[in-house]
């Protein structure tokens, strides 16, 4: 008989994670050495040569998140920026990249300074729209020169949420039957806890894994996962060629990460939908964005789409404040970044602290003066697993003190 398939939750336990051969140890041992002693001319042990090639412990990793994507092929990197990188190194000289229009300042970065220098010529579109909007928006865009289309979903930091199954299929039939382009999708935000873009037709998921992969800000890294051949060939030469590895010890810091990953985001989920709805609530919260949000004044419009493709809406929530007290949102978002007690004013998320930062002078500076600039006054929470009570508290007297 077919052994049935391991839920999520178990796998999130014993993928990349099985007992070491040699001795048992049910927490496998971290292999540090940098390079491996051969058999013989030409005839590495096990496969192993040097760290930047391949190393035991990254093997571990990268197995264990492509199990937890469904995927077949996982290829660590040494940050989430470094794994973007190289995923745009499939496109060359004249190709475009069609591109979400609310992502990563550093992805913009990468594209603007980066791949565009090259040839690489990167066209925006707003892919959060449903129905006809989507096709549309991605008709605009799509050309013979598409190589890739790029989204985060949710996005980074307005959450706009996209319709993958969607979108793969009008970049599909956009292609009139030829070379379609390959759909990547930045999952960060959700982790495979919430959401499986391959499961949906996507070609490559990425992650941060500094974020919600690892849990506990303690560790950069990155990774990419596709069921793709050719596509994972030409990735893990580009790993091996650039060289912006993962040290094993950083993949072990992920490694134990994972292994809490469905209890963490669990409580991620039910925090931020907590903090979302008391935003919510506020006459002095002028947006709140999270897709958790049905109804009301700040329904999210992507929240069916969420509901339908995530098996959560995550553990992030952006607001501005409502200009207040003689103050500008401005003012009063500094004022609350700089009073707030449990939400730590720091860039990065996921963590199980809670975090709380301005993207328009932190994680999104690279693109003021761009048509993705932020509003100077958007607040972006990553709600912890903090007591969801005590969250709400310290956020109601940093939002009170604001008012002067």
């Amino acid at each position: 008989m077919t052994p049935r398939p391991d839920a999520f939750d178990t796998l999130a336990v014993h993928a990349g994670a099985e007992p070491d051969p040699d001795s048992g140890a049910v927490t496998p041992p971290i292999v540090m050495s940098s390079t491996f002693a051969q058999e013989g001319v030409g005839r590495p042990r096990k496969g192993w040569e040097y760290s930047r090639s391949g190393n035991p412990t990254r093997d571990r990793l990268e197995r264990a998140v492509a199990a937890l994507e469904g995927g077949e092929f996982g290829i660590a990197f040494a940050s989430g920026s470094a794994a973007t990188a190289t995923v745009v190194e499939l496109v060359g000289p004249g190709d475009e990249v069609v591109v979400g229009d609310d992502v990563y300042g550093g992805t913009y970065r990468l594209l603007e300074r980066v791949a565009r220098p090259r040839g690489v010529v990167p066209r925006y579109a707003d892919v959060s729209a449903g129905g006809p909007g989507l096709a549309a928006a991605l008709g605009a865009v799509l050309t013979e020169k598409t190589r890739l289309v790029w989204f985060e979903t949710p996005s980074n930091p307005l959450l706009k949420v996209t319709d993958i199954a969607a979108a793969v299929r009008v970049v599909s039939e956009s292609s009139g039957g030829g070379r379609r382009p390959l759909v990547a999708v930045d999952s960060t935000f959700a982790s495979p806890a919430l959401q499986r873009p391959l499961e949906l037709g996507a070609d490559i998921v990425v992650h941060s894994s500094t974020k919600y992969l690892g849990g506990h800000s303690d560790t950069v890294g990155g990774i990419a996962v596709t069921n793709d051949a050719a596509v994972a060939e030409r990735l893990r030469f580009l790993q091996n060629a650039i060289g912006a590895v993962p040290s094993p010890f950083d993949c072990f810091l992920i490694l134990r990460g994972l292994r809490t990953l469905p209890l963490r985001i669990a409580r991620h989920v039910a925090n931020a939908g907590a903090v979302a709805a008391f935003l919510a609530a506020r006459d002095d919260v002028a947006c709140v964005y999270y897709p958790g949000l049905r109804d009301g004044r700040h329904a999210h419009p992507g929240a069916d789409v969420a509901a339908r493709q995530m098996r959560g809406p995550g553990g992030m929530v952006s607001f501005v404040p409502a200009a207040a007290g003689g103050l500008t949102a401005r003012e009063r978002s500094v004022r609350i970044a700089e009073s707030s007690r449990l939400f730590a004013l720091a860039e990065s998320l996921g963590g199980v602290e809670s975090l709380l930062e301005l993207p328009a002078a932190m994680t999104h500076l690279s693109v003021a003066g761009s048509p993705l600039e932020v509003d100077p006054a958007l607040i972006r929470l990553s709600v912890g697993v903090e007591a969801a009570d005590d969250l709400v508290a310290d956020l109601r007297a940093a939002l009170d003190g604001s008012l002067g």
